[in-house]
């Protein structure tokens, strides 16, 4: 089957996953305004926003196999996103520190008419975190552009205590779900 692969994404950390799992595959970023329609999960959330992401995508590559994903995080009952001021990161770092949430990352294929979604989910517990650490975390700057304000593949790794589930899905793609899922359009990483 000739098909190139489309990553809806500019996450780096995507790519990097898409590239680890032996994929060759160009960016196109979805431009959309990402708007989450009341009254779903997190899971149903996250399902529905990479559905958004790919149909955008899709839209301008109908042949091509389009790969879009979401992540959030969720803390009782909060939906955390990216936050918007490092205010808002001392804010969700504080409120994490020492205590479990949960990481869902939804996932689409979309090719020709055929669409599958997904989700993963993982739970993460951070260990107790003084003020000084969230103030020497955010001084990184790595908390601005990941959702609950921390990236377990970098300096977040320091926050972390333990986790239970996909590692890859907290850095933002269920990996193993996504290559089992690749299979279902001809796409097998393995062979």
């Amino acid at each position: 089957m000739n098909m190139d692969i489309v990553l809806a994404s500019q996450s780096p950390r995507r790519k990097e996953l898409l590239t680890q799992m032996g994929l060759t595959f160009t960016v196109h970023p979805a431009d959309i305004q990402e708007v989450i329609p009341p009254g779903l999960t997190p899971q149903e959330a996250v399902m529905a926003l990479s559905r958004q992401k790919a149909a955008a995508v899709a839209a301008d590559h109908p042949d091509d196999l389009v790969i879009a994903a979401d992540t959030i995080v969720v803390f009782d009952g909060r939906l955390l996103g990216k936050p918007h001021s490092r205010e808002e990161a001392r804010e969700m770092l504080t409120a994490l520190s020492g205590k479990a949430h949960h990481v869902c990352t939804g996932f689409t294929l979309q090719r020709a008419g055929q669409t599958e979604s997904g989700c993963e989910e993982s739970e993460v517990w951070f260990r107790e975190l003084t003020s000084r650490e969230i103030d020497a975390y955010i001084a990184t700057g790595e908390p601005m552009d990941k959702a609950g304000a921390y990236g377990i593949q970098g300096y977040g790794a320091l926050l972390v205590r333990g986790i239970h589930g996909d590692y890859f899905n907290v850095m933002g793609l269920p990996v193993c779900r996504l290559g089992m899922a690749l299979k279902n359009f001809g796409v097998d990483c393995l062979a």
